[in-house]
């Protein structure tokens, strides 16, 4: 699938961002981008298409529950830029980021339709799921948004609950279930629900240098303080430079060694180079044990072998070089 020549993510514009006037806007959390968000942002596409128009997200930062709740709860799937990675990927053009805040929030569903899809985006346009609400209280009903649409010349589509996609039955996908899968580890099932391998993006930081000295050196990762995944063993490939190679990642407190904060440490196969401050993004592609306090680090070295040679059989060999 092509992606977006140039994509465009713009946070609270006051006007219509350059080359975005009279788009098409899906509107929706997309936490994720799983493949029950993709009904909604796939019809959109296709109606911009169809219509000669730019295609671009309404999405909104905080996640409204982290707003109401006064701090952050919500384990997120996907970072604002992440997420907007993944739109990229998918051939739109861009995404429009809303601060949630209680002004946003105050708003009732005749303002957010003219203050924020009129206004502030100038959309042509406006895809949503059957269940979509917005405005103060949810009082904006996917009824509502298209009859008045339709009255301030707004083209509204609706896309009812799809059961299936070219994958198979898409019933049981949301973000909670995969949320849930992440949460027990299954990396698997929450593959099957996203569409594609759960992955986090960050910047590689300086740990205690353990893993040099017992001649397995990582890449670490500080992640977000919501992330839930399960605290485990892990296969995984790491794209750097615009490159994918495999490895083995370690998710947890290091129980053998501190029991300090939840750190993800990547140990890259047959590789040398030095990524510190560089950003890497992390798939996740198999569970492989749960993180274990070990009774020395010789034991937990042997552990580390297995691991090692685990995650090698799953991967398979590395690709040819090029």
């Amino acid at each position: 699938m092509a992606k977006s020549e140039k994509f465009v993510v713009s946070v609270d514009p006051e006007a219509p961002p350059p080359g975005l006037a009279g788009a098409v806007v899906a509107i929706g959390n997309f936490d994720g981008v799983h493949r029950g968000h993709r009904a909604v942002i796939f019809r959109a596409r296709d109606l911009a298409r169809k219509l000669g128009r730019p295609c671009v997200v309404l999405t909104f930062e905080p996640h409204p529950a982290d707003f109401f709740a006064g701090a952050p709860t919500i384990f997120r799937l996907t970072s604002r830029d992440a997420k907007a990675h993944r739109l990229r990927e998918l051939g739109l053009d861009g995404m429009v980021v809303m601060s949630f805040d209680a002004k946003l929030a105050g708003l009732d569903a005749e303002a957010f339709l003219s203050e924020i899809l009129l206004r502030r985006l100038g959309a042509a346009a406006v895809v949503v799921g059957y269940d979509f609400h917005f405005g103060a209280k949810r009082a904006g009903t996917p009824a509502f948004l298209r009859t008045r649409g339709a009255e301030l010349g707004l083209t509204v589509e609706i896309v009812e609950k799809v059961t299936a996609d070219e994958q198979g039955s898409i019933e049981a996908v949301s973000s909670t279930a995969t949320r849930e899968a992440l949460v027990s580890g299954d990396v698997a099932a929450a593959a099957a629900l996203l569409g594609h391998p759960w992955s986090v993006t960050g910047e590689v930081i300086h740990g205690a240098k353990l893993g040099r000295t017992l001649g397995y050196p990582t890449a670490n990762l500080a992640l977000d303080e919501t992330c839930g995944l399960r605290h485990a063993i892990y296969a995984v490939e790491v794209e750097v430079d615009g490159g994918r190679l495999k490895g083995v990642a370690s998710f947890g407190r290091r129980p053998t060694v501190d029991n300090g904060p939840p750190l993800l440490e990547i140990h890259i196969f047959d590789f040398d180079g030095n990524l510190y401050g560089k950003e890497i993004e992390v798939f996740f592609l198999a569970f492989l044990r749960r993180e274990e306090k070990f009774a020395s680090l010789d034991v937990m070295l042997e552990q580390i072998r297995r691991d090692e040679a685990e995650a090698r059989r799953i991967l398979g060999p590395p690709a040819p070089a090029a």
